[in-house]
C-alpha cells in the first residue's frame, strides 16, 4: 500500500514574515483627507443624519447646458467609440491651447499640451516626468492635500515651507532660499490656491519667478482656479510674468472648477516639448485616452462663452462674505477673506488646549471631529494641509446649506471654555 503524504509548504521565515503585502511606495500613500471627510459626511447623511458638508471642493452648480448637449451629441458619433489619441484629441488640444492665450495671455502649442484624467493625473505625470528618486519638491503650506503623496509616488521628496496666517498663507523669497538645497528639483505654486483661497499679486510671482530662473529650480504651478477670483484680483500666470521660465515650468489645469465638471474628469498639463512627450508616454501605458465624449464635452466648454462662469462666480463671491463673516464672529477664531478659489480658512489655533462639552481641543483634527460629532458639520482640519490650527470650509454649496451649517457651528463653539 502506497502511503500518501500531505505536501506542507515551507514555514516563512521572519523576514518574510514582516514583508507587506502592499508595496512600500503604494502603503506609504495616505487617504485623501477631503474626499475621506466628503465620504463620511454623505455615510452620515444615507443613515438619515442632517449633516452638512463643507468637505468637498466641488461647485454645486449643474455643468452648463451646452457643454451637456456637446457630450449628449458625441454619444451618437461612432468615432468617439474608439480609441482616440493617448495624448488628447487634437481639437481639444488646440481649444486648451487657444482658451490658455485668451485666459492668461500665455501663448503654446498644441504640442505642449497633454491631455489628462483629471488634475490629479497632471499633477502626478508633472512630478513623475522631473523628479528622480531623491529630488526635492518646495512646496508652500497650506498646499492642497494631493501634491505631497503624488511627489512621494513618483519617487521625489516633499519640503513644507509654512506661510501662516500672519503672511496671509503666501511664502516669501526669502523662505523658498532658506528651504532650497542642493537637492532641489522643483517648486509646486498654486495661486489662487487650495486650500486657503489667497492670491499671489502678480510682482510676488515675478519674484518667485526670478528666484526660481536663477537657480535652475522647475515651476508645476497649478492654475486650475485662475478664473474664481474676486475683488477685482487678477491671477498671474507664472510663466506670462517671467517668459524666460517657460523652458522649465509646467502649468496644470482643468475644466473641474471652472466650469462645474468635476466628475468629467479632463485636465491638462502645458509643458515643454520633451516633458510632454515624457508624461504622454507613461500616459499611453497607465490609462491611454480621456473618454471621449468628456473631451468633447471640454472642447465645448473652453471654446463657449464665460456667461455661466460669470454667474457661478458672483454666487461663489456671496458665499465667500457671508462665511467669512459669520465664521469671523465666533470667538477664537480669526477668517481672513480669501480673494480665490471656494474656501476659507480660518486659523483655530485660538481655540486649541480649550474645552468643548468635557473634551479637550487638542489640536485641529480634534475640533473638526467634534464639529462632526456634536452639530453635525463636516470641515477639514489643517492636518490634512499642513501645520495644525487651523479648518478648511468649501462655500461651494448652496446659500441656506451654508448659513444653516456655519450657525450651527457658531452655536457649538459657543460653549468652548
Amino acid at each position: 500500500m502506497t502511503r500518501v503524504t500531505a505536501q506542507t509548504s515551507p514555514q516563512p521565515t521572519a523576514p518574510e514574515q514582516a514583508r507587506s503585502r502592499v508595496s512600500a511606495r503604494v502603503g506609504g500613500i495616505a487617504e485623501s483627507a477631503t474626499l475621506a471627510v466628503d465620504a463620511k459626511a454623505k455615510a452620515l447623511k444615507a443613515a438619515g443624519r442632517p449633516v452638512i458638508g463643507f468637505g468637498a471642493g466641488e461647485p454645486d452648480f449643474p455643468t452648463p447646458q451646452a457643454v451637456v448637449d456637446a457630450a449628449v451629441a458625441a454619444c451618437q458619433d461612432p468615432a468617439n467609440h474608439r480609441y482616440t489619441p493617448a495624448g488628447g484629441l487634437p481639437a481639444l488640444k488646440e481649444a486648451i491651447a487657444a482658451k490658455t492665450l485668451r485666459d492668461s495671455g500665455y501663448e503654446v502649442s498644441p504640442g505642449q499640451v497633454l491631455v489628462t484624467n483629471g488634475g490629479k493625473q497632471a499633477v502626478y505625470e508633472a512630478f513623475a516626468a522631473i523628479l528622480d528618486p531623491g529630488d526635492e519638491l518646495l512646496l508652500p503650506a497650506p498646499y492642497w492635500t494631493t501634491y505631497p503623496e503624488a511627489a512621494r509616488l513618483a519617487g521625489g521628496v516633499a519640503v513644507e515651507v509654512f506661510a501662516g496666517l500672519e503672511a496671509g498663507y503666501k511664502v516669501t523669497v526669502d523662505q523658498l532660499e532658506a528651504a532650497r538645497t542642493p537637492r532641489t528639483k522643483a517648486l509646486l505654486f498654486c495661486s489662487p490656491s487650495n486650500p486657503t483661497g489667497a492670491v499671489y499679486a502678480p510682482e510676488e510671482v515675478r519674484a518667485i519667478g526670478h528666484w526660481a530662473l536663477e537657480h535652475g529650480v522647475w515651476v508645476v504651478t497649478d492654475e486650475i482656479y485662475e478664473h474664481l477670483v474676486y475683488d477685482g484680483v487678477r491671477a498671474a500666470s507664472m510663466p506670462v510674468e517671467v517668459p524666460e521660465l517657460a523652458d522649465t515650468t509646467i502649468v496644470l489645469n482643468g475644466v473641474a472648477k471652472t466650469y462645474a465638471m468635476t466628475g468629467w474628469r479632463v485636465g491638462w498639463m502645458i509643458a515643454p516639448a520633451d516633458v510632454v512627450g515624457a508624461a504622454g508616454n507613461l500616459q499611453s501605458h497607465l490609462s491611454s485616452n480621456v473618454a471621449n465624449v468628456s473631451q468633447r464635452a471640454a472642447v465645448q466648454a473652453l471654446t463657449g462663452d464665460l456667461t455661466a462662469v460669470a454667474q457661478m462666480r458672483e454666487a461663489f463671491d456671496r458665499r465667500r462674505r457671508t462665511m467669512v463673516s459669520m465664521l469671523d464672529a465666533i470667538e477664537g477664531v480669526d477668517c481672513p477673506l480669501p480673494q480665490g478659489a471656494f474656501y476659507a480658512y480660518p486659523s483655530v489655533e485660538g481655540l486649541i488646549g480649550r474645552t468643548l462639552r468635557g473634551h479637550e481641543i487638542t489640536s485641529s483634527a480634534r475640533l473638526a471631529e467634534l464639529i462632526l460629532t456634536e452639530a453635525e458639520v463636516a470641515v477639514v482640519p489643517g492636518e490634512a494641509f499642513g501645520p495644525s490650527g487651523f479648518l478648511r470650509l468649501s462655500y461651494a454649496l448652496s446659500d441656506a446649506d451654508l448659513v444653516t451649517g456655519v450657525e450651527r457651528v457658531q452655536r457649538l463653539l459657543a460653549e468652548v471654555r
